[in-house]
């Protein structure tokens, strides 16, 4: 049977109040897994894998963050504090208010920048690490593409319109999804809470965090930050497609960090979506050798 996902709420540095799912034992001895979604996405595209976590044979507790201005979470007032060291603060009230020392931080995208980001911040709080699609160095291709679309989505006027936007602007990134696949994304990319239609799950002014993006003036990378978890066990898993992490960033990652595992998803892009065996099943296995790993 499934475990039961429940909500909690936590106030930020700043007041805003954030959305947390939750699931499985408080009182397991095993490491809990917090998971971290991409920019625009909630923490409804880890549900599959806290049910693995938490509901297994080993179940332990697992978190998942609603970002602010993402799913559940309260809308900041302004737009500049959609930024990582902002997020970043969130997380850190998150582990506090949840009691959460040290954990598996599992991070797609926007969440893997943040857990690479944490060693600086909360040191020891890393126990191991899974980054989906995202390295020290973010493509600026890729970039450009998630700013054409993020606050930009045409308003849907059905759910079937819906599963076709979605499908027209990601379609290159993943030709291999079936229908199925698409459904299930489509209902945790839109909402039609609050009787005012369908819309994106997140605040339409996060589209400010990507307004600087320009072919100019590359993001800097992060490699200092990702050295900073060579202590701890890592695994990169890459969609096939992705133009956000290349092939060339993971081999520097694997020839900085010998003992990391990596991951390729075929059929896939940026980033990877965690619903079925071929993503979740290496998750599992790594996070259960993480447990091994800290008792050494």
């Amino acid at each position: 049977m499934p475990v039961a996902i429940e909500d909690l709420w936590v106030k930020s540095a700043d007041g805003l109040r954030l959305h947390v799912h939750a699931a499985g034992p408080r009182d397991s001895r095993l490491l809990p897994a917090v998971c971290l979604p991409g920019i625009a996405r909630t923490g409804e595209d880890f549900i599959e894998v806290m049910q693995a976590l938490a509901g297994g044979p080993s179940p332990r507790r697992v978190i998942a963050v609603d970002a602010r201005g993402r799913g559940l979470s309260e809308w900041d007032n302004n737009p500049a504090n959609y930024n990582p060291l902002t997020e970043l603060a969130d997380v850190i009230a998150v582990l506090d208010a949840t009691g959460i020392e040290r954990a598996i931080f599992i991070g797609t995208s926007r969440g893997g920048i943040l857990t690479m980001l944490l060693p600086a911040a909360r040191p020891h709080v890393v126990a191991g690490a899974v980054l989906n699609d995202i390295g020290p160095v973010i493509e600026m291709a890729g970039l450009l593409r998630i700013k054409s679309y993020v606050g930009k989505l045409p308003k849907p006027r059905s759910w079937a319109e819906a599963v076709s936007i979605l499908r027209r602007t990601m379609e290159a990134q993943f030709p291999a999804l079936d229908d199925t696949a698409w459904e299930l994304w489509t209902r945790r990319t839109f909402t039609d809470a609050g009787g005012q239609g369908i819309e994106p799950r997140y605040d339409p002014a996060l589209s400010a965090a990507l307004a600087a993006a320009d072919p100019a003036t590359p993001p800097p990378a992060l490699w200092a930050q990702f050295d900073a978890l060579a202590s701890v066990p890592a695994m990169v898993m890459r969609g096939e497609h992705s133009d956000i992490l290349s092939r060339a960033t993971l081999g520097e990652m694997q020839a900085r960090h010998p003992r990391m595992q990596s991951v390729e998803i075929p059929g896939q892009g940026h980033a990877p979506l965690l619903i079925d065996d071929r993503t979740i099943a290496p998750i599992v296995k790594f996070v259960e050798g993480c447990d091994a790993a800290a008792e050494s």
